[in-house]
């Protein structure tokens, strides 16, 4: 059988059939937060109108989607795009995972601005997890991205003890190979059907996938 575990770019086995990991790079962005509500690199604007937070993407806030930057917005305008369901600071890899079905997630980095304008104060390093306000929902089970892989994703291996996530229609450039279809707590307790062993974390942390 073989063992895969996710990492940010695919899963990468090593040479005792144990590897590292959770899905692919289309699940992740940066945003560079201002104490004004926009991304760094962005001219600083006027006070915030009522309905931003003292947070820079703070839980329940909204973001535009852009190329190179993200900038906090109202959820009520028409360039929202998505919203946090879960904020933490830090680094994503020290911090706890986003909610399963994260669409993507925005790596903010840290700013003190030697003047404050509006009196929000320092930016610290963090992540936003965002959930797309329409559809399509890469986080969803089968969708084919997200930052983690859950019960209900499809993989296919990529060459060279590598697997990555991909949608479960088969309307992706690749076709979905193994089905996560249970997390259990040890793989002892997955059926005996069960090809590939998934890292899922948390209190089940062990995807049971078997071939699609």
């Amino acid at each position: 059988m073989l063992v895969a575990l996710f990492t940010a770019t695919g899963c990468q086995l090593s040479s005792d059939g144990s590897a590292d990991g959770s899905s692919g790079d289309s699940s992740e962005g940066a945003a560079s937060g201002g104490a004004d509500g926009t991304a760094v690199g962005r001219r600083p604007t006027p006070p915030r109108p009522t309905g931003y937070g003292t947070v820079f993407l703070s839980i329940d806030e909204c973001s535009s989607f852009g190329i190179t930057s993200f900038t906090e917005v109202p959820c009520t305008s028409e360039r929202a795009a998505a919203r946090v369901v879960a904020r933490f600071d830090g680094r994503v890899t020290d911090g706890p995972s986003c909610p399963a079905t994260t669409d993507f997630v925005l790596h903010i980095s840290e700013q003190r601005p030697a003047a404050d304008e509006d009196g929000d104060g320092a930016v610290p390093q963090g992540y936003a997890c965002m959930r797309n306000l329409q559809a399509p929902h890469p986080g969803d089970p089968g969708g084919g991205g997200g930052p983690r892989t859950i019960v209900g994703d499809c993989v296919y291996s990529a060459g060279r003890g590598e697997v990555r996530e991909t949608a479960c229609d088969g309307k992706s450039e690749k076709k979905p190979e193994y089905r996560v279809t249970e997390a259990v707590a040890e793989r002892s307790n997955c059926p005996t059907a069960t090809a590939l062993y998934v890292q899922l974390g948390g209190e089940r942390p062990v995807g049971c996938a078997k071939p699609v």
